[in-house]
């Protein structure tokens, strides 16, 4: 009974550790993700804007393990943009996961332009929309960032609480991509980066 006791004891001070953890990993990320917008010459945002920036408490319910499948032979496309004109994709991989008890699907793309840069050959994009967007979160849908060493092997992690916006989202007159309507998810993802609480600039 005592061991017993003890192994109970010790996944629940192991889960509370995770938890925290995970917390400071998602407020590293944040931290950082607030920063570039001052590091970017192309920002939509100055430093007095980002006290508007809003997001959900982290949650680790919302990292998911996904099964992976290799898209070969895909032919390249166009995803529209919200303003201008459309970009050149192809659908890299396939990402099945279970949330909330629900089977779903994402696919991830890789950009034609970015795959030339040197510091962006290996860099996946994952947009998506869900229940939340038009409501606590950006109407256009939200982003993830990927690398190709992130799907090495039979499973990726996804974490939604990384979701951010697109520029988009805090000011016209950029090119952001319009997740495709294959990343609808038919629920509420209640992760990741919130509607922007300030005024959107024009």
């Amino acid at each position: 009974m005592k061991m017993k006791y003890g192994l109970v004891l010790l996944f629940v001070v192991s889960l509370k550790c995770f938890g925290q953890d995970y917390k400071a990993q998602i407020a590293a990320f944040r931290a950082k993700y607030t920063h570039d917008f001052l590091a970017d010459a192309n920002s939509p945002l100055k430093k007095d804007d980002l006290q508007f920036l809003r997001f959900y408490d982290p949650d680790s319910t919302y990292r998911v393990v996904a099964r992976k499948e290799i898209l070969l032979n895909e032919p390249t496309f166009v995803m529209p943009v919200f303003s201008g004109t459309g970009q050149q994709y192809v659908r890299y991989a396939l990402l099945k996961f279970v949330l909330r008890g629900k089977p779903m699907q994402l696919t991830v793309y890789r950009s034609i332009a970015l795959a030339t840069l040197a510091d962006y050959k290996d860099y996946l994009f994952l947009p998506f929309t869900d229940n939340t967007n038009g409501g606590d979160t950006y109407a256009g849908g939200r982003y993830i960032d990927m690398d190709t060493k992130d799907v090495n092997g039979d499973t990726v992690v996804i974490d939604f609480n990384k979701a951010y916006n697109p520029y988009c989202a805090f000011s016209g007159g950029y090119s952001c991509p319009k997740p495709p309507d294959e990343n609808r998810l038919p629920v509420a993802i209640e992760a990741g980066e919130k509607q922007f609480a300030g005024t959107k600039k024009h």
